[in-house]
């Protein structure tokens, strides 16, 4: 397989542009595959302009969710909602705060013996009696007392001590879920971390989210300014004992010679034949954007409009749709957990359950601002890099 030299691999511009279409090729991968058990890509590991709202979490700190009331009831100026304990179903709610069970199960949009997740927020079509504690409130005087919630977001991996947790009496935005909307988009449209709008809906570890479910938005709170120690002028430092006082000044020695930079390694002089590789380029082109797994969990590879796009490996055709952009996709299971997608495509000739041979033309590529096709394998829900494998 041939690369270009290293010099000419630079992501095309717009950057952005390109990470917005890498975003909607994998909301729309989640939204049509999250009925099957079998094939979960939520692509959580994406950063910029994928599906991590990590961005959002630095620039903002979420409060709390208040405590409900021994009914699981949280009671706003303007509406009111009830959380569900462990083992709740619709009906178990609506007995404990004195509803029909098929008036809040029709407005929640669900079943009225479907089992909630513990925590999770059902909307109240009208008020019931209010909780002994009142109705919540807006105050201008916060509590910081641990803001642990969003800080292991804003340290990625690192171990992070929680340092605050901060309530609020503002009344959260409400957020009614549409069709193709994810935990992740509707985050990313508010501006808040993931894993605060979870814990404010009771999402769980799946972060599965239903059309017509209710979302309270949590509250964005200023995180308090930790103020920096400033010492007087001469205080913690000593002024070190200048060499010419006790021994001679060190006599000018030569600086070794710069070492010369080291030419780009030529990649075609190294590659194997494609016949021994797991998977083969789907377009007879060069990569001319490397995996990032941090902005981009994809290639591209160079195609003229009209070119034979091939599946990369044998398989099942997993899916078949159109983005929110209305750009054609394709997805190929080669079992082990490892499944193939391809974008920037149009024209696609295969069809949601056909086995298809490795090297078999899917599609033909589109004509795009990149003049390329956009290329992704996943191994199992994480992206990975597609090189090793064409390699």
């Amino acid at each position: 397989m041939l690369l270009q030299s290293t010099t000419e691999l630079r992501a095309p511009r717009p950057v952005r542009r390109r990470q917005m279409r890498s975003a909607a090729l994998l909301g729309v991968l989640v939204g049509l595959t999250a009925c099957d058990n079998t094939f979960d890509m939520d692509m959580r590991r994406f950063a910029d302009g994928g599906l991590s709202t990590t961005q959002a979490a630095q620039s903002a700190t979420t409060a709390a969710r208040p405590k409900a009331d021994a009914r699981g009831v949280i009671s706003y100026p303007s509406y009111q909602v009830a959380l569900a304990k462990r083992g709740d179903t619709v009906a178990n709610i609506a007995s404990r705060i004195g509803m029909a069970p098929a008036e809040l199960g029709r407005y929640n949009g669900v079943s009225v013996d479907a089992r909630l997740r513990e925590g999770e927020v059902l909307a109240l079509p009208r008020r019931v009696a209010e909780p002994t504690t009142g109705v919540i409130q807006p105050t201008d005087n916060i509590d910081i007392t641990a803001l642990a919630g969003d800080a292991i977001d804003r340290a990625g991996t690192t171990t992070a001590t929680p340092v605050a947790t901060v309530t609020s009496g503002e009344q959260p935005t409400r957020h009614r879920v549409k069709r193709g909307e994810t935990a992740y988009s509707i985050a990313r449209t508010y501006g808040v971390s993931v894993r605060a709008l979870a814990d404010w809906n009771g999402l769980g570890s799946s972060l599965t989210v239903r059309e017509g479910q209710f979302l309270m938005i949590p509250v964005k709170v200023d995180a308090p300014v930790k103020p920096t120690r400033v010492s007087q002028p001469g205080q913690g430092s000593t002024a070190p004992i200048p060499p010419s006082s006790a021994k001679p000044l060190p006599k000018d020695e030569a600086k070794p010679a710069k070492a010369p930079t080291p030419t780009s390694p030529k990649l075609e002089e190294t590659r194997t034949p494609a016949s021994t590789a797991r998977m083969s380029l789907p377009v007879a082109g060069k990569v001319t954007s490397l995996f990032d797994a941090d902005k981009a969990g994809y290639i591209l590879v160079s195609a003229g409009p009209g070119a034979s796009v091939s599946a990369a490996a044998s398989g099942t055709v997993r899916l078949v749709s159109k983005d929110v952009e209305g750009e054609e996709i394709v997805v190929i299971d080669h079992g082990d957990g490892t499944q193939s997608a391809y974008s920037f495509i149009s024209g696609i000739k295969v069809k949601k359950g056909q086995k298809v041979k490795r090297g078999q033309q899917i599609a033909t590529a589109s004509k795009n601002q990149y003049n390329a096709i956009q290329f992704l394998v996943f191994k199992g829900t994480e992206p990975v890099d597609p090189m090793p494998y064409l390699n």
